[in-house]
């Protein structure tokens, strides 16, 4: 969408590079940017015993659990030459870091800003007593800043047939990112464990042509990896799964974001009709996703693993009356309270104020017991309940209720 403005060359809210957003200008304020001082200087404390113990203690610093580990073989990333079937690139994350790293690689960071989105940075493990230096990455934008992230910078997670040769024989939901893409079209180039009775999906397999037909042939982690290499053992399910959800969230918080700031940055005056009903727009689609609203079900019978991974993430709750926004179903759905505890994240509280105010009062509308909103008509009157008293208890700049 392009806005003209007169007296102003044309801005778009994919211009992310230049004013209003100045993405290279502006001083990060992320997790990460805060630590880096302390890893340049040497005074961070990271064990430099070997590669794994270093990583180890690199997200133990960084607070990203262990347990969030997923492995993906793919060749989709600026580490390509480095990753194969044997060697994959292991993902870990939180709520707002999430760190890659490949076997005699390089580390990469992307850490979310309230403002900017997602920064990214890459740098090499130290070795011996040598100083860590950090980069600011630019090449991360030519994919984190595309189609897959709405042209903001977001997070992008591939799902591709990877070939034997390297490569990609076929790839599945280019652009699309969250709860509502089909499990049938999840996972290709990553490795899947941890879960038993999940088969419907293209994880675990790897492309190849037989006679001028595509084949797939069967790929096991437990086959192929070395996980002496790797932080701990395994890929499983529930991480991906949460971690879907949350890049969906982020990368529609952060394309929201940028377009508000284009519209304040060009209607001098005030909002225009136009741009004040696309940011009713933008505020309406976030309520969707934050209640789950196109979540797809999880398959029945499904026997999830994943007990550390559930303690970790479980070390965040923010309780009222014993339950959280973190507590997991997966019997039908990833939770048992639909409304994402991304709503705490700093991509989500630092909304623009005005973006900001139209979300919570639509949920607040949506999460009425009376109502039966497009957005919540999934959820039951008792479901809104406790979501309501949730939010009402925990959440800064909840809407005052009469």
């Amino acid at each position: 969408m392009v806005i003209a403005v007169s007296g102003l060359a044309e801005v778009t809210y994919q211009d992310w590079e230049q004013a209003p957003h100045s993405y290279f200008q502006k001083i990060p304020r992320d997790r990460f940017t805060k630590l880096k001082a302390r890893l340049e200087s040497g005074t961070a404390g990271l064990d430099r015993s070997s590669e794994r113990a270093c990583l180890i203690s690199l997200l133990g610093l960084l607070e990203i659990p262990v347990s969030s580990q997923m492995l993906v073989f793919s060749t989709t990333s600026l580490q390509l030459s480095r990753i194969g079937p044997s060697t994959p690139r292991a993902l870990y994350f939180s709520d707002d870091i999430s760190l890659g790293f490949v076997p005699g690689g390089r580390i990469e960071i992307m850490a979310l800003d309230s403002e900017l989105g997602g920064v990214f940075y890459i740098f090499d493990l130290p070795r011996g007593s040598g100083l860590l230096t950090v980069e600011r990455s630019t090449r991360c934008m030519n994919c984190h800043a595309g189609e897959d992230t709405g042209y903001v910078p977001g997070l992008s997670i591939r799902s591709v047939l990877p070939g034997e040769e390297g490569g990609s024989l076929n790839s599945f939901r280019s652009g699309l990112s969250g709860h509502g893409i089909p499990l049938s079209d999840r996972f290709g180039g990553w490795y899947i464990t941890g879960a038993i009775g999940f088969t419907n999906h293209w994880g675990n397999r790897i492309g190849a042509q037989r006679e001028g037909r595509q084949i797939w042939i069967p790929a096991l982690a437990t086959e192929r990896v070395d996980f002496g290499k790797y932080a701990t053992t395994g890929s499983d399910l529930l991480p991906q799964l949460v971690h879907e959800h949350q890049v969906g969230l982020m990368n529609r918080l952060v394309e929201a974001h940028y377009r508000a700031r284009t519209h304040f940055f060009t209607d001098k005056t005030g909002l225009t009709l136009e741009h004040q009903k696309e940011l009713e727009d933008q505020a309406k689609g976030i309520v969707r996703y934050l209640l789950f609203t196109d979540e797809v079900p999880l398959p029945k019978g499904v026997a999830f693993r994943e007990d550390t991974f559930k303690s970790d993430f479980a070390k965040s709750r923010r309780v009222v009356e014993g339950v959280s926004l973190r507590d997991f179903d997966l019997e039908t759905r990833l939770f048992r309270f639909r409304c994402s505890y991304m709503i705490y994240s700093p991509v989500f509280s630092g909304l623009p104020p005005v973006l900001k105010s139209l979300v919570l009062a639509k949920l607040s509308t949506a999460l009425k017991e009376d109502r039966a909103d497009p957005e919540s008509a999934h959820l039951q009157p008792s479901e809104k309940r406790v979501i309501r008293k949730i939010l009402r208890a925990t959440l800064d700049g909840w809407p005052s209720e009469k």
